[in-house]
């Protein structure tokens, strides 16, 4: 298939315009990243988001991988000299990877079969006999086949209708009806395995279920699917027989006589021993792949949330990692996260060094003229919360408990290694959770998505797809709030459009060897920094209080000359145009017009030029969990508390009211409406006010609901 060709049909498959597809296509071909067609190449794209590049990106893939399958089976039908010049056609044509294999499927490589084992006796005489269906005396025929290897009639009739069935099996229209039939009603029926319900108890609302498969949303079905693969549940998925062998009688029998009930044997046959365990692979491959997608899509949208948490910023912060046994670990970090100070405190049991504990904050408090506590939410997280709370500071200090949720993962790494050679897993977990709270998406970087907690099922789906959607969503959010070049990590870096890991090693070596960078056109000195590269990555890389005003935005280096004009046409230097929110008024972005540079680019470059440097986060706000809650037994049915989300799945939303086990709230209580998505109502991290339904303290599970609560 031609590109031209591929361009055609993602158009259709996607409801764009072709010139939007032609050029999107023309743009990755050439190497430009999703993020900087999104943001730079709004004019080619017809201003599509990422979301709609991705998808084309991925479109374009999945054709291209057709192609491939393409030529392998018109190479393989091409060598057993059976590729006639209307097969040949139909196989070039089609667009769909199942109609591409039915078109295959009676020249495929097959090894032994029934059907072939009686084609080797010589019964396929006898079948095409039968598929006739004009012989009525069928016995008196199949007594003609009589061999040492045949020896009764049955036995030739029984070896013909395998003939038959592989034939009826191998029929594309057939095929193609039958998997409609699938598609559209087929049921998807769970039962539990004799003798494993008790070891099976989590699975017990599947122990004994059915509906249909187009009604079974994403984490239904893929729980379903872990307890069919963790050996408690028999699953099948598949439509009414009878319905089944209806399409199969009408396509391939003929009147009513002996030949036409064999060949109704012979479909049936067909259709319970290959067409069924077929089409149900096939079937159940499309709903888990479906499943996945939504999975995954779940659970990148939280990781968007996560990555965009608000962020405190620059300030000097204590960061605590809560322990009992073995303590806390504190760590006192600069403005710019360096590492200054760190040691254990015990003010919990089994210790109880609360005095010394409380001497200790708050000299490190004032030596390290601290501005904000950051407490990680683990174990003895909330004791550890109330514990600095009651401490009589001798300065405003802004207490914020943060996520740990990948915090051990990073701690245990080579990355934390490389970062902190000299200090143990509990430094590296405590300087993780300080730096989390300046800076979640700096930090959050450094670790493996999968690791943040705030998936659906995520060990379930196809991980390679997973990864690729994660890493995806970390470089829109990277891209999205821009990188400080003169301070970010080499994890950070790696994820800018256009550079990778060696690259961003590249940048840092360059600044250590050269200092700061005062331009971006310095970024071009850089060891293998090509043209292509910098185009790339230089919008999303800024230089605060460096040569050029315009470095410190989203304004790229290929537009300056656009802001050049701008400013000379008011009378003033670019510093002076930037954030004077009058003049930029004044400017006719018509004038500004050009073959290279139109209105969605004009329009972006005068929002830059009123908000420079403008991070897209929210304002970070601290929050405090209800002090009458500090465990599960303390929860009654009724209360209302402040809670944090947590976690976002289809279902509902997990919430932490601070007792140490986050409690769910079901789609049907966030809402007195119907809701289709959760994620409509409620956000990663936002602060909510929950009704407590049911609490289950033998099973760990707390119901809640926002339904009625005054927020």
């Amino acid at each position: 298939m031609s590109q031209d060709m591929y361009a055609g049909v993602i158009t259709e498959k996607l409801s764009l315009k072709e010139y939007q597809v032609r050029n999107t296509l023309k743009l990755l071909d050439e190497g430009a990243t999703i993020p900087f067609i999104s943001r730079y190449r709004k004019e080619a794209t017809g201003s599509l988001d990422e979301l709609q590049i991705a998808e084309i990106q991925q479109q374009n893939k999945r054709l291209n991988e057709l192609d491939e399958r393409r030529e392998t089976i018109l190479k393989s039908i091409d060598e057993q000299e059976k590729l006639t010049p209307e097969l040949k056609e139909k196989i070039k044509n089609t667009t769909s990877l199942s109609e591409l294999e039915d078109l295959y499927l009676p020249y495929k490589p097959k090894r032994k079969t029934r059907a072939s084992i009686a084609k080797e006796k010589g019964l396929e005489p006898l079948a095409k006999l039968l598929m006739s269906q004009k012989e009525r005396d069928v016995e008196k025929k199949a007594a003609q086949f009589i061999t040492n290897e045949v020896p009764e009639i049955e036995d030739a009739l029984q070896g013909a209708r395998d003939i038959v069935a592989e034939w009826i099996s191998e029929t594309g229209k057939a095929r193609k009806q039958l998997r409609y039939l699938f598609k559209q009603w087929a049921i998807i029926d769970s039962k539990v395995i004799k003798g494993k319900e008790e070891e099976g108890d989590k699975y017990s609302d599947y122990f004994e279920s059915n509906e249909p498969l187009s009604r079974c949303v994403s984490h239904r079905l893929l729980a379903i699917l872990r307890g069919e693969q963790e050996g408690f549940l028999r699953v099948t998925i598949r439509p009414d027989q009878d319905k089944a062998l209806e399409i199969l009688n009408r396509n391939f029998v003929i009147g009513d006589n002996e030949t036409s009930h064999q060949v109704m044997q012979a479909a049936e046959d067909s259709y319970k021993r290959l067409i069924a365990p077929s089409l149900e692979t096939e079937l159940r491959n499309i709903a888990k792949e479906t499943a996945d997608r939504e999975a995954i899509r779940v659970f990148a949208e939280n990781l968007r949330q996560l990555l965009l948490a608000p962020p405190l910023g620059q300030k000097s912060v204590l960061a605590i990692d809560p322990g009992f046994r073995t303590g806390c670990k504190v760590v006192c970090l600069d403005k710019q996260g360096t590492l200054l100070h760190n040691e254990n405190i015990y003010p919990h049991p089994p210790q109880k060094e609360a005095k010394q504990a409380a001497k200790k904050i708050t000299s490190l408090v004032n030596a390290y003229k601290i501005e904000a506590i950051a407490i990680g939410n683990g174990t003895a997280g909330r004791e550890t919360e109330y514990f600095i709370k009651g401490l009589k500071l001798d300065r405003k200090v802004q207490v914020f408990v943060v996520s740990e949720n990948g915090a051990s993962v990073y701690s245990a790494s080579a990355t934390a290694r490389e970062e902190f050679p000299e200090f143990d897993v509990t430094v590296r977990g405590a300087v993780s959770i300080g730096r989390r709270l300046m800076d979640p998406l700096a930090e959050l970087v450094k670790i493996d998505p999968k690791s943040i907690g705030v998936g659906q099922y995520q060990h379930d789906v196809d991980q390679g797809k997973l990864k690729d959607g994660l890493d995806r969503i970390v470089e829109s959010c990277v891209n999205l709030v821009g990188v400080e070049v003169n301070t970010a990590s080499k994890h950070l870096l790696t994820y800018v459009s256009g550079l990778g890991p060696q690259l961003a090693q590249n940048i840092i070596d360059y600044r250590t060897e050269n200092g700061p960078y005062n331009t971006r056109s310095e970024l071009t000195k850089v060891k293998r920094m090509g043209e292509k590269a910098y185009q790339q990555a230089a919008g999303f890389l800024r230089i605060s209080n460096g040569q050029n005003p315009l470095d410190n935005t989203a304004v790229h280096p290929e537009s300056y000359s656009v802001v050049e004009s701008m400013a000379r046409d008011q009378n003033c230097r670019v510093e002076e145009l930037v954030a004077d929110k009058e003049r930029i008024s004044l400017i006719d972005l018509k004038k500004y017009l050009s073959e290279e540079t139109g209105m969605p680019t004009l329009k972006d470059i005068s929002e830059e030029l009123l908000k420079p440097g403008r991070d897209p986060r929210d304002i970070i706000k601290v929050f405090e969990f209800d002090s009458r809650v500090k465990n599960i037994n303390d929860l009654r049915e009724g209360m209302i508390l402040p809670g944090i989300v947590t976690n976002i799945t289809n279902f509902g939303a997990f919430v932490d009211v601070g007792v140490k086990q986050d409690g769910l709230v079901h789609i049907s209580n966030l809402k007195n409406e119907f809701i289709k998505n959760p994620a409509d109502v409620v956000k990663l991290h936002q602060h909510v006010k929950v009704k407590v339904l049911q609490v289950d303290e033998t099973r760990n599970r707390i119901q809640l609901s926002m339904k009625d609560v005054e927020k």
